[in-house]
């Protein structure tokens, strides 16, 4: 599979539930596929520090930028801003109020939910399941 990190018109990525299911772990496509969350506090990506990009673990194309990453306290990988175009909204009603959960644009792949009680200058927080993300150390990139 192609991974595009930086491509200013990354392709759509179309696959049948069976494609999905033997392209990731089965917690990936509980998370990606069936908009699921995993516990707070097990992903290893949320104490991760090196300067990188965090990328779609579905197709690869990136999400968000180390130097927008912070540290919530909330156990998730949280961010303040995305890689414009990379990510869609939707309306999420599952619990007794109304949330804003996200998708890979390329994939569709779920990713989290947004929240305005992040830091400045966005004052968003990006609260991304980690199972739902690769990381590549900028200096991998080079």
């Amino acid at each position: 599979m192609k991974r595009d990190h930086m491509s200013d018109t990354p392709s759509k990525v179309d696959k049948d539930n069976s494609e999905w299911r033997e392209e990731l772990s089965s917690d990936q496509y509980r998370i990606a596929r069936e908009e699921g969350t995993e516990r707070a506090f097990t992903s290893p990506l949320n104490n991760e520090k090196r300067d990188g990009w965090y990328a779609c673990a579905g197709c690869g194309q990136v999400l968000f930028s180390s130097d927008k990453k912070f540290d919530s306290g909330t156990g998730w990988p949280s961010f303040f801003d995305v890689v414009p175009g990379r990510i869609e909204t939707k309306a999420d009603n599952l619990l007794w109020y109304t949330r804003t959960e996200y998708h890979c644009s390329r994939c569709k792949g779920h990713q989290g939910h947004v929240f305005d009680d992040g830091p400045r200058p966005t004052r968003q927080r990006w609260c991304n399941n980690g199972v739902a993300l690769t990381f590549t150390p900028r200096s991998e990139l080079a």
